[in-house]
């Protein structure tokens, strides 16, 4: 490379998904499976059929995405604190590098109507996150974090309100802003796969879907 060109960075492109939620009904639809829905969505939107795969711990599917775009998708079915086993299983089988691995998840220190998306990260409390970083054996892999709010009036130190809003459901209003959320975020993976995660981080930032009283 001659010493007058400028090094362009490395596009970070997503060829796995993997939305955090825990299997079974009674944790359906609540605040912590936000990344389950999230992965349908995308599962709708490029009609890849997701089922469970037991040797990948999880629902998994795998398609093009805008007619073009190998992609994968992952529901690890492990429940959320083991969340990096099923994750792992899937890296060393189709040998991903973990850069290549986008995790979507639920965020409560993000309000609702927000997404933040991250090239690397800390796992911010969150026990999924902290297995994947266990197993992965780096934080250098892109998070796209859901807003849930936190619980209002909630004191700081208080569990017990923690645990009941993060594993509640959603009222009628703030599905409505979820479900322009869940839209938004298809959008969002889809421009990574044309310009990278980073350009994509300016987009997916700066939006914020209101409609609910914080």
């Amino acid at each position: 490379m001659n010493s007058g060109e400028v090094k362009q960075p490395i596009l970070v492109i997503p060829q796995l998904i993997v939305g955090l939620g825990n299997p079974e009904p009674k944790y359906d639809q609540t605040r912590h499976n936000i990344g389950f829905a999230a992965i349908d969505s995308l599962a709708r939107a490029w009609q890849i059929s997701v089922a469970e795969n037991r040797k990948f711990q999880g629902e998994f599917g795998e398609g093009t995405a805008l007619g073009s775009v190998k992609i994968r998708l992952l529901k690890p079915l492990t429940y959320m604190n083991r969340s990096g086993q099923s994750i792992q299983a899937v890296t060393n089988w189709y040998k991903l590098p973990p850069e290549s691995v986008l995790i979507i998840y639920d965020d409560l220190d993000l309000p609702l109507g927000k997404t933040r998306l991250r090239l690397s990260g800390s796992a911010g409390g969150h026990n999924g996150m902290k297995s994947i970083i266990s197993h992965l054996n780096t934080q250098n892999f892109p998070r796209l974090r859901i807003g849930i709010g936190k619980p209002k009036g909630a004191i700081d130190g208080d569990k017990s309100d923690t645990v009941a809003h993060v594993l509640g459901r959603f009222s009628a209003a703030e599905n409505k802003v979820m479900s322009q959320v869940l839209n938004f975020v298809v959008d969002c993976v889809e421009f990574s796969f044309k310009q990278g995660v980073e350009k994509t981080m300016n987009l997916c930032n700066t939006q914020n879907f209101e409609g609910v009283e914080s």
